[in-house]
C-alpha cells in the first residue's frame, strides 16, 4: 500500500544517503550496527514505551520484537510476557536475543531477515514492538501494516524525535563540509499512520543517552560511519572531545490498539 505521506517519508529518507563521491572512498561499510552496542543491561530502566506495551500484555503473554537486537525492548516486558519472538537481519543479534531469553527463563523464537518480507513466517503475538527501527524503513506503509496485523492487542514503536543520525551532523560538516538533512520527523510518521486508517497516540519524552562505552569507541564507530580511513581516527576523537557531552536524548513512543 502506498500513500502520499509515505511517499514524502521515502523522499526525505533518501536524502540521508551518503554522496557517492564520499561513499566510494570508504574503507569499510559505513552502515554498521555493531552487535556489542545492542547487548542489554542486567537491569532495564522502565520507560513510557515499556509501560504502554505492558498495559496490553496478559500474564504469560507473547511479544514480537522487530529489529530486536539483544532484546532490550522485549525483555523489559518479561514478566508479564513469558514468550518472545525476535526478528532481525543480523544473525549475531538473534544469537544474543536467544541467549538472553535462556538466561531469563523465557521461551523464544527467532527469525532472520527483514521485516515485513518474512512476515508470513512469523506468528502473531499479543503485543508487537519495534524500537529504533522506523527511520531505517523506506517502505513504511508495508512495515506498519505488518506490525498491525501481527499484534492481537497493541503495537508500540519507539524512535528518536528526529532522525538518529542527526546527532552526527556536526561531524559531517567538520570532516566533509556536508550539510545533513533534518527530515523526516515523527509528525510525518503520524501522517502515514492516519492515511492508513490507524489512530495512533504519540507521547514525547526524554531518556538517557545510549552510546558507546568510551569516547574512544565512539570515535572508532564514528570514523567508520564517516567513511574515513583508520589513520584519521585520532582526528575524530579530538573533535568529539571538543563537543558538549550529551546525557539525554529526545524520544517518542507511538502506540495503538489493534482492531
Amino acid at each position: 500500500m502506498r500513500n502520499d505521506s509515505g511517499q514524502r517519508w521515502r523522499i526525505a529518507l533518501a536524502e540521508w544517503a551518503i554522496p557517492e563521491a564520499i561513499l566510494s572512498q570508504a574503507p569499510e561499510d559505513p552502515w554498521i550496527h555493531p552487535p556489542a552496542l545492542f547487548q542489554i543491561p542486567e537491569r532495564i530502566a522502565d520507560t513510557i514505551s515499556h509501560q504502554r506495551a505492558r498495559e496490553a500484555l496478559p500474564v504469560g503473554g507473547t511479544v514480537l520484537d522487530v529489529g530486536c537486537g539483544g532484546g532490550i525492548a522485549a525483555f523489559a516486558l518479561t514478566p508479564p510476557a513469558s514468550h518472545v519472538i525476535g526478528v532481525d537481519h543480523q544473525p549475531e543479534m538473534l544469537t544474543m536475543f536467544a541467549e538472553n531469553a535462556e538466561r531469563r527463563g523465557v521461551t523464544a523464537e527467532v527469525f532472520e531477515g527483514f521485516w515485513p518480507a518474512l512476515g508470513d513466517r512469523v506468528p502473531r503475538a499479543d503485543v508487537a514492538i519495534a524500537h529504533h527501527v522506523v527511520y531505517n524503513v523506506a517502505e513504511i506503509e508495508d512495515f506498519l501494516l505488518a506490525m498491525d496485523s501481527h499484534a492481537a492487542k497493541r503495537v508500540v514503536l519507539e524512535a528518536p524525535q528526529q532522525h538518529p543520525l542527526a546527532n552526527s551532523s556536526a561531524l559531517w560538516k567538520h570532516f566533509w563540509n556536508l550539510d545533513r538533512p533534518t527530515e523526516p520527523r515523527l509528525e510525518d510518521l503520524m501522517a502515514v499512520l492516519a492515511e492508513l486508517g490507524i489512530s495512533a497516540h504519540l507521547e514525547l519524552w526524554s531518556g538517557a543517552m545510549r552510546q558507546e562505552s568510551t569516547l574512544e569507541q565512539l570515535a572508532h564507530y564514528s570514523r567508520i560511519r564517516l567513511c574515513l580511513s583508520s589513520e584519521r581516527e585520532g582526528e575524530v576523537l579530538e573533535f568529539l572531545q571538543s563537543q558538549p557531552i550529551q546525557n539525554s536524548r529526545q524520544l517518542a513512543t507511538i502506540w495503538w490498539d489493534t482492531k
